[in-house]
C-alpha cells in the first residue's frame, strides 16, 4: 500500500518496485521527523517560489489520498491500518477521511472536520454526486452526504467489491480521480489479482484487475480496465487535451495511458497468450542510473543525482493550474521517493503518442522522514504534497515500528498567488459553471464540469448550456478551450452520436481523435459507426488520431472490425511507431480467430510489418484449426517481395516455435521455392529453421554440419544444437555424446540429453558434471531430478560420492518428490534427507538460525562466500546485483534488510505465494515431471519456466498438469548448510553492494 515499499513475498524473495530507500536509521537519520515549521523551513525551491506547512501532525496523520471539492476544501483519505510486513494491514486500527479548509488563504490550515471514521484499508477518496466515493479493499464505497453538511447521510454504499485486499499491500487499488470523460478513474499494482464488479456479481461475469488503470461510471456503475501492464502506478493526470498519463517505478516511470494498451510489465505475463508483444514505457529517460544496481541508485549521488534521484516514484500531477510559471504548464510532477524531491518531465508529440523529456527538478526535500505519496493543485495553483512521513524500507522501521502519528502536508506556491475560494461552486448558475469551462486555471474546469455532469444526471433542463457550450466550441480558437466544451456537453447529454459524427472531420485532431473516443467509449456500437470510421482512417494524416482509431478497434464489435484494421494497415508511416503497429495488432488478434480467412488479406496488403507477422504468427500457432486461411497466405507471399516473405516465414516460425515436428502446410512448396531462390541471409536462416521443423532431410543435415563445425562462431554452433535438439533426429544420443565433449557445446549437450530416455545419460551426465559452468551443471542436475530412473542414478552417484552433496539441492529434491516413486522417495530420505517440515519445526528452525545470525556475527561473515552461495542455491531464479536468472524478480531492490523477514521466507517460502509464481507439476509423456510456473498456455501448447529454462509443451506432450499452492522456492533450503554457510548467505542477502567471488568459484 505505501507506495514505495517492497517485500519478499510467497518465498519469491518478491522485489515489488514500490521501495522507499534505505531505512532512515541506517542512513543516519534522527530518531523522529524534523518539527514541522523546520521541515517545511527546509524544503529547498527555485527562486520566487515558497512553501508552507499546509497541516502536520496531529491534525493530519498518514495521509494518503486527497481530494477538492467545490469549496476549495481539501479531504484526506488517512491511513492508519498500513502496518509492517508481517501484519501487513493491522485490523485492530481504523481509517478516516478528514476535510481541511485554509479560510484566510494565508497557506495553512486553520479549520479543520471529521468526516468518516471506522474505515480500514483506506486508499482514496474522491468528492462527487451528493456523496464521498472511498477505496477500502475489497471493496469501493460511495458514502452519501446529499445535503453536503459533511456528514455522512447513512452508512456507506457498497459500489463495487472483489479488490484484492491481502498480501498485496502497497499494490492495492488506489487514486481515485475524474476523468474529463465523466468517469472516475482508478489503479491497481501487479501485486493484486483483483476479481471485480458490484456485489453479487457471479465470479464468471467479473472483470480481472492486475497492474492497470480503470474507470467507473459514476451513474451507470458501469465498470471497465482502461490500459494494462507496469508494475504499480500511483499516480495518473490528464494534459490539456485529455490524454491520460501515469506515474510507474523501476521499469519505466512515465507511461501514456492509451485506451486498450497492453503495457510491459515488471513480471508475470497477461492472460491472454496471444498478445505476444507489448508497448514499453514513454519517456526518453531514467530518473537513475540505470548502469548500476537497484541498491545502489539508493544512494543518491553522481549520475543517480543528476538524472532525477532514483527508480521510485509515487504521486503525480500535469500542472494546468495558473500560479507556478509558464515553463511548468501542461508538465508533469511526480514525488521521486529516493530523491525526496519533485521530478518535471516535459511532454512532447512524438508520432502516434508522447514522449516525456526530464526538466530541472524544482524541489527538494530535506527531511530523511519525507515519504511523499500524492500531489495535487488547488483553486488559486498553489501545489500540495502530501507527506506519510516515516523511516525504513516500507515506511516502517525494524527498531522503531510503524509510525501512526505522523503526516504533513506543504503547499509550494510562487510569488503571492491571487486570493480565490471562499465560495462554493454548488451555488453557481448553470451559465456561469459554463463561463468556468473556460478558465486559465483547470481546477475551476474540473470541478464546474463535474457539478454540470450532476446536474444532468439529476435530470435538471440543460439545453441553455448546451446551446451556450457549442456556441463556444465553435467560436473558440484555444483547441484545449473547444476540448473543455467538448467534455462538458458530452458529461451533461449534450453530445449526440451525430453530433460527435460530424466532428469527425474537424480540423483539431485533437477533437477528431476525442470524437473517436465518445463515439466508441460509452459501450454502444452505433449503427454505420464502423464504416465512418474506417472512412475516416483512410485519409486520416493525424498519427495521434490514427492511434486512438487503432485503440477504438477494441471498442467494435469484432466482426465489424476489418475494414477499419485494413485502412489503419495502408499507413506505411505508422510502421516503426513505438505505440501504433501493437494497438492495431490487439484489435485484429481476436479477428484471427473469428474470421482466419479475412485476415489473410489484411497481412498480405499490410504496409506495418509487424502486424502482418504477428497475424502469420497466430495462425501458424493454430495451423491445424486455420490450415485453408494459412495456405492461401503461404502461397501467395511465396510471389510477394521479399521484406513480405521474410515476415511471413518469421511469423511462421514464431508459431510453431516449441514444435519439433510439424507437418507441411499447404502452400509451403511455393514458400520454400521463393525462399531458397533469396541471397538474403535472414532469410536463408528462416527458410532452414522451418525446413528442420517440417522434416527436411537437407536442411537437418545442413544444421548437424554447423553444430559439428569448430571453425564456426560459437553462439551459431550452439543454437544449431539448440534446433537440433527441438528437432530430436534419430541420431541426437550420438551426436550429443560427442559434442558433450567439446567445450563450445557441452552446456548444451547436458541439457539435451536429459531431454532422452536411455540408460546411457546418467553415467555420461555424471562424468562430464564438473566440466559444466555453474549454471549448465545446475539444469543438467535439475534435468536428472525430473526422470525417476535418472533421479535414482543421481542419489546413487551423490551417496558414492561421485557428486557433492553441496550440488543437489533443495530445489532438486522436491523435484525427485513430486516424481511421486515411493522408492526413490525412500533413496531420497536415506542418501539426501527430508524436505519436509511441520509448522513448528520451522518455526524452531527460524529461531535456531536467528540465534546465530547476531549482528556481531553477520560482521563477521565471508561475503564473497555468500555470493558463490547465492549463486548455487538461489541465481537460476533470482537476479541480485544484475546477477541470476529471471523466473523470480530481481531481489536487488527487496526488503532484505529485515533478519526476521528474510529467514521467514527462506524457511518458510509457502506462506504467502502470489498467483503469478504459484508452482505447477506437469507431468510428460516421455517419462519426466517437470516443476516450473506456467507463463502462458493455449489449446495447443503451454509455456512453463522452471528454474533454469523456458520451455514450449506441445500439448501432445503432455498427461496432465497439476496446479499446486506451493511456490516455486522449495522448503529446506537452509537445510543442508552449516551455520557458517547461513551467515555468509544471509549477510550477503543483506549487504548493500556485490562483492567479488571467491577465486575458487571464479
Amino acid at each position: 500500500m505505501k507506495p514505495l515499499c517492497n517485500l519478499f513475498l510467497g518465498g519469491a524473495l518478491l522485489a515489488t518496485t514500490l521501495y522507499s530507500g534505505p531505512s532512515a536509521r541506517a542512513a543516519g537519520a534522527a530518531a523522529s521527523p524534523r518539527p514541522l515549521a523546520e521541515a517545511a523551513a527546509s524544503v529547498e525551491v527555485p527562486p520566487g517560489f515558497r512553501v508552507t506547512l499546509f497541516a502536520g501532525e496531529p491534525d493530519v496523520r498518514q495521509p494518503i489520498g486527497m481530494a477538492f471539492d467545490e469549496r476549495g476544501r481539501l479531504w484526506v483519505a488517512e491511513c492508519h491500518t498500513y502496518s509492517d510486513a508481517r501484519v501487513n494491514f493491522d485490523l485492530t486500527q481504523t481509517d478516516r477521511v478528514v476535510i481541511l479548509e485554509d479560510t484566510d488563504h494565508d497557506g495553512r490550515m486553520d479549520r479543520r472536520k471529521l468526516f468518516w471514521e471506522g474505515a480500514r484499508q483506506l486508499t482514496s477518496v474522491e468528492v462527487g454526486f451528493g456523496g464521498v466515493w472511498v477505496l477500502c479493499a475489497p471493496q469501493m464505497l460511495f458514502i452519501p452526504d446529499r445535503n453536503g453538511d459533511d456528514v455522512p447521510d447513512g452508512a456507506p454504499e457498497v459500489v463495487l467489491d472483489g479488490w484484492d485486499a491481502g498480501p498485496v499491500r502497497h499494490n492495492i487499488v488506489n487514486g481515485l480521480k475524474w476523468g474529463p470523460d465523466g468517469w472516475l478513474y482508478g489503479r491497481q499494482g501487479i501485486q493484486g489479482a483483483s476479481l471485480v464488479g458490484p456485489p453479487g456479481t457471479p465470479e464468471a461475469e467479473r472483470t480481472r484487475v492486475n497492474a492497470a488503470i480503470w474507470r467507473v461510471h459514476p451513474v451507470t456503475r458501469r465498470f471497465e480496465v482502461v490500459c494494462q501492464g507496469t508494475t504499480n502506478p500511483w499516480g495518473h493526470d490528464w494534459d490539456e487535451h485529455g490524454e491520460l498519463f501515469f506515474i510507474n517505478t523501476v521499469i519505466g516511470h512515465l507511461w501514456h495511458g492509451i485506451p486498450g494498451a497492453y503495457f510491459k510489465r515488471m513480471y508475470g505475463e497477461h492472460p491472454n497468450p496471444y498478445l505476444y508483444e507489448l508497448i514499453d514505457q514513454h519517456a526518453d529517460h531514467y530518473h537513475w542510473d540505470t548502469g548500476k544496481t537497484w541498491m545502489d541508485s539508493r544512494t543518491v549521488t553522481g549520475l543517480t543525482d543528476t538524472l532525477g534521484g532514483g527508480h521510485a516514484h509515487s504521486g503525480m500531477l500535469i500542472y494546468l493550474g495558473t500560479n507556478w510559471p509558464a515553463r511548468f504548464r501542461n508538465g508533469v510532477l511526480t514525488v521521486n521517493l529516493h530523491g525526496h524531491r519533485l521530478n518535471h518531465d516535459r511532454l512532447e508529440r512524438r508520432g502516434a503518442g508522447y514522449t516525456a523529456r526530464h526538466e530541472p527538478d524544482p524541489v527538494r526535500f530535506r527531511d530523511p522522514w519525507f515519504r511523499g505519496v500524492e500531489l495535487g493543485y488547488g483553486p488559486d495553483g498553489g501545489v500540495y504534497v502530501l507527506d506519510w512521513s516515516d523511516t525504513g524500507e516500507c515506511h516502517e522501521n525494524d527498531a522503531d515500528g510503524v509510525h501512526r502519528e505522523t503526516g504533513r502536508i506543504y503547499k509550494i506556491i510562487h510569488g503571492e498567488p491571487a486570493r480565490v475560494g471562499g465560495g462554493d461552486l454548488r451555488s453557481a448558475s448553470d451559465a456561469e459553471l459554463v463561463r468556468l469551462q473556460f478558465e486559465a486555471n483547470e481546477w475551476f474546469v474540473r470541478q464546474a464540469r463535474r457539478l454540470l455532469q450532476e446536474r444532468a444526471a439529476s435530470g435538471r433542463d440543460l439545453r441553455a448550456a448546451h446551446g451556450e457550450l457549442r456556441a463556444r466550441f465553435e467560436a473558440e480558437t484555444d483547441v484545449a478551450k473547444k476540448l473543455r466544451a467538448l467534455w462538458a456537453l458530452h458529461v451533461t447529454g449534450g453530445a449526440d452520436a451525430a453530433w460527435l459524427t460530424a466532428r469527425l472531420n474537424h480540423p483539431s485532431d485533437h477533437v477528431r481523435a476525442w470524437a473517436v473516443r465518445l463515439l466508441t467509449g460509452e459501450g454502444k456500437s452505433q449503427a454505420g459507426l464502423a464504416w465512418h470510421l474506417a472512412a475516416m482512417a483512410s485519409r486520416e494524416t493525424s498519427a495521434l488520431v490514427r492511434l486512438h482509431l487503432a485503440s477504438a478497434l477494441q471498442r467494435l464489435p469484432v466482426e465489424q472490425r476489418h475494414a477499419l484494421a485494413a485502412a489503419l494497415l495502408k499507413h506505411g508511416e505508422d510502421a516503426q511507431d513505438p505505440n501504433q503497429p501493437l494497438m492495431v495488432w490487439y484489435g485484429v488478434e481476436p479477428l484471427v480467430a473469428r474470421d482466419p480467412a479475412g485476415v489473410v488479406p489484411l497481412a498480405l496488403e499490410s504496409r506495418i510489418p509487424t502486424v502482418r507477422r504477428l497475424i502469420v504468427r497466430r495462425l501458424s500457432a493454430g495451423m491445424e484449426k486455420f490450415a485453408g486461411p494459412l495456405e492461401e497466405l503461404l502461397r501467395r507471399a511465396a510471389a510477394a517481395p521479399e521484406p513480405v516473405l521474410l515476415d511471413t516465414l518469421q511469423g511462421v516460425a514464431e508459431g510453431l516455435r516449441g514444435r519439433r515436428r510439424a507437418p507441411k502446410p499447404g502452400g509451403w512448396d511455393a514458400v520454400e521455392a521463393a525462399a531458397g531462390r533469396s541471397d538474403h541471409p535472414p532469410l536463408k536462416e528462416r527458410l532452414r529453421e522451418l525446413q528442420v521443423v517440417f522434416g527436411d532431410g537437407r536442411a537437418l543435415e545442413e544444421v548437424r554440419q554447423i553444430a559439428r563445425d569448430t571453425r564456426a562462431d560459437g553462439e551459431t554452433r550452439r543454437a544449431a544444437l539448440r534446433q537440433l535438439i527441438e528437432a530430436r533426429p534419430p541420431d541426437l544420443l550420438s551426436l550429443l555424446k560427442e559434442l558433450i565433449r567439446d567445450r563450445v557445446t557441452a552446456g548444451v549437450a547436458a541439457r539435451g540429453l536429459t531431454h532422452l530416455d536411455d540408460p546411457e545419460v546418467p553415467p555420461l551426465l555424471i562424468r562430464h558434471l564438473n566440466y559444466l559452468s555453474g549454471e549448465d551443471r545446475a539444469a543438467a542436475i535439475l534435468g536428472m531430478a525430473a526422470r525417476a530412473s535418472y533421479a535414482s542414478a543421481l542419489l546413487d552417484a551423490l551417496e558414492e560420492g561421485k557428486v557433492p552433496r553441496a550440488e543437489v539441492t533443495a530445489l532438486h529434491a522436491r523435484q525427485m518428490r513430486s516424481l511421486a516413486v515411493p522408492a526413490l522417495d525412500e533413496k531420497l530420505g536415506r542418501v539426501w534427507g527430508e524436505v519436509r517440515a511441520t509448522e513448528a519445526e520451522k518455526r524452531r528452525a527460524i529461531e535456531r538460525w536467528r540465534a546465530g545470525l547476531t549482528p556481531s556475527a553477520l560482521r563477521e561473515a565471508d561475503l564473497p562466500a555468500g555470493r558463490a552461495l547465492f549463486q548455487h542455491m538461489c541465481a537460476s531464479c533470482h537476479k541480485l546485483f544484475g546477477e541470476g536468472g529471471a523466473l523470480g524478480p530481481d531481489l536487488t531492490g527487496s526488503g532484505r534488510m529485515q533478519i526476521d523477514y528474510l529467514l521467514e521466507n527462506l524457511v518458510d517460502p509457502n506462506a504467502v505465494v502470489p498467483a503469478d509464481f504459484r508452482m505447477s507439476v506437469v507431468e510428460l509423456h516421455d517419462g519426466r515431471v517437470l516443476n516450473g510456473v506456467i507463463v502462458a498456455r493455449t489449446e495447443r501448447e503451454l509455456t512453463l519456466q522452471t528454474p533454469t529454462e523456458r520451455m514450449v509443451l506441445p500439448r501432445s506432450e503432455w498427461k496432465a498438469v497439476q496446479p499446486s499452492a506451493l511456490s516455486l522456492m522449495p522448503e529446506g533450503l537452509l537445510d543442508p548448510l552449516t551455520q557458517t554457510q547461513v551467515r555468509d548467505l544471509v549477510a550477503y542477502l543483506m549487504s548493500p553492494r556485490q562483492v567479488p567471488l571467491p577465486k575458487a568459484a571464479e
